[in-house]
């Protein structure tokens, strides 16, 4: 029970007891009923002093077996002995960065004293599978201070160097960017240098470059123009099933057939001059049923049919400001500089409108609403073609991101989910995967396993298994495929040490509100597992009146006071 609440009972029960003996004027019994509720309550609120400490267990996390590249993480001896031990002890002090997330799950919840330090640790992100035209971005983070003069390199697996990021200025992350020529698994190397050249760390990435999904785009345009055949040049470049029409005049189309049928739209793009000229109400019906409407709004020319049928509220701009309403965007290895439509939106461009994308400047350049099952978006900017043959990729790049945020997905009856960062041989991992049944058939290397929900996954399930070596371990389920790479023990003991630091931080966490030590420094202290202090940890007192008083009275002269206050009333009642 609340402390706090037991302090205000009893000095409410003292209060209301000297009020009924006030009432009657015996003002001695009122006294000494008011002085029993203070006494009481003061006592209570008192902290209570530091008990016998319970038994202990010092756990060393830096203890581990010695083991050649590919093998399997294994605890020495003196690990070994401290976990057998930790279900009979009462807190645990850990010495290092602590354990990893899947052993500390497999432990009960105990007090925790460690002080985390932020020295040789290194954190990594990047993805496990991309589609094919997507760019892999790895970024590092190293803890302690920022540095300067560190080099990040990403090298393929003949030790050539793909990609290279320096840090011109203090700072502790890098990132580093590569095009995949071609569909495949692979297992890159990423290398950390210090200022001096030397190797700080170094260790595999592995990378499974996906066959693409093909997009499927319509495209209505109401003139030529070399925008709109720069946008037509990147999706067919990119395998996309093009459905193309362009208005050459009143009663002349060109068209471009699509190679496919297009089953499910993930997009419909249409100039602003299309669909002012009638194209607008076939639009937004395709909208309503869920296929996003991109419109290239340069050539807007009718402010008034937007204001009226969207709700969208354009400005002409000035030609004294053109150079000033210029949008910079900044992408990998160029920033590309866009001049914006003739109209632009006023602001947020209306009540149902808000901003999706601003340049770098914070200047908007890509706007969106809601309509009915789906989304309409207003792209500000033209004249992107200048940048096809100076910058092709930067070009692709920007065009990727208004594609993501505009289409939608293709859909997919199953997804491999990445459930752990860096699964490790000897430690228990999972494969998730979400579109799949409970208990349906899934098989981890030559493991036949059946997927099991989990609790904190309600739209995905999972299986746990044991990699016994590094390397990649194939996955199958219901007639789709993946790959899963398991690291060595002696693979990126930085990043190893970064991930048993935030695991540890976050079983020290589990224990409800840590408890400060007074003598503990910045080491951190958890609660028990019933969410009580432990032993040896002092148990906070409640605040106000009754909280000064216990921290400026020792609790056998409050606990004399009430007990002396009672009997004193007792042998008046019984005069």
């Amino acid at each position: 029970m609340d402390i706090n609440l037991l302090c205000s009972g009893a000095a409410i029960a003292g209060a209301a007891s000297a009020f009924l003996y006030a009432r009657k004027k015996r003002w001695p019994d009122a006294a000494l009923a008011g002085l029993a509720g203070v006494s009481l309550a003061a006592l209570l609120a008192a902290p209570t002093a530091p008990g016998p400490a319970g038994r202990a267990v010092l756990l060393d996390s830096e203890d581990w077996r010695a083991a050649p590249a590919g093998a399997m993480l294994a605890p020495a001896d003196g690990m070994a002995a401290a976990l057998a031990s930790l279900p009979e002890a009462d807190s645990i002090d850990v010495r290092g960065h602590g354990l990893h997330e899947a052993q500390w799950r497999d432990l009960p919840v105990r007090r925790v004293q460690w002080q985390p330090a932020q020295d040789g640790l290194l954190w990594l992100d990047f993805p496990r599978a991309l589609p094919l035209g997507r760019s892999f971005a790895l970024t590092a983070r190293r803890g302690g201070n920022a540095q300067a003069g560190w080099r990040l390199q990403l090298l393929a697996e003949n030790g050539q160097v793909l990609a290279e990021s320096r840090a011109t200025a203090a700072t502790q992350a890098l990132t580093v960017q590569w095009q995949p020529p071609m569909p495949e698994s692979m297992v890159l190397q990423a290398r950390l240098l210090d200022k001096e050249g030397k190797t700080v760390a170094q260790g595999p990435l592995p990378l499974r470059v996906l066959d693409a999904v093909p997009l499927q785009v319509q495209g209505r345009f109401g003139a030529p123009s070399f925008d709109t055949r720069a946008l037509n040049q990147l999706l067919t470049d990119s395998n996309a099933i093009v459905d193309w029409q362009t208005t050459l005049g009143k009663s002349l189309t060109r068209s471009e057939e699509a190679r496919a049928p297009l089953a499910q739209p993930n997009a419909m793009v249409a100039d602003a001059a299309w669909l002012e000229r009638g194209g607008l109400r076939s639009a937004l019906a395709q909208a309503a049923q869920g296929v996003p409407l991109l419109v290239l709004g340069g050539n807007a020319d009718d402010a008034a049919l937007w204001q009226r049928e969207l709700g969208l509220r354009l400005a002409a701009l000035s030609a004294t400001t053109e150079q000033e309403d210029v949008r910079h965007l900044a992408l990998p290895g160029a920033t590309l500089a866009f001049a914006p439509g003739a109209q632009l939106p006023v602001a947020a461009g209306g009540a149902a409108w808000q901003i999706v994308a601003r340049d770098k400047d914070g200047k908007p350049w890509l706007w969106q609403r809601d309509w009915q099952k789906g989304r309409i978006l207003w792209l500000g900017v033209r004249d992107w073609h200048r940048h096809a043959i100076s910058e092709p990729a930067a070009l692709g790049a920007w065009w990727q991101q208004v594609v993501d945020l505009a289409a939608v997905g293709s859909a997919q009856k199953m997804r491999w989910l990445d459930a752990e960062p860096m699964p490790l041989a000897g430690l228990r991992s999972e494969v998730c995967a979400q579109g799949v049944a409970t208990g349906g058939a899934v098989t981890v290397g030559q493991q036949a396993l059946r997927w099991q929900a989990r609790g904190d996954r309600a739209d995905a399930a999972c299986v746990a298994f044991w990699p016994g070596k590094a390397g990649w371990v194939p996955l199958a389920s219901g007639g789709e495929r993946s790959e899963l790479y398991v690291f060595g023990a002696q693979d990126w003991p930085m990043w190893q040490a970064a991930l048993r630091h935030d695991a540890t931080a976050r079983y020290a966490g589990l224990a409800l509100q840590p408890v400060a030590r007074a003598d503990a420094g910045h080491s951190a202290v958890a609660a028990g597992a019933d969410g009580q202090p432990g032993a040896g940890v002092p148990r906070p007192g409640a605040g106000g009146i009754a909280g000064a008083l216990g921290g400026a009275l020792p609790r056998w002269l409050l606990g004399l006071a009430f007990a002396a206050s009672l009997l004193a009333l007792w042998w008046r009642e019984r005069r």
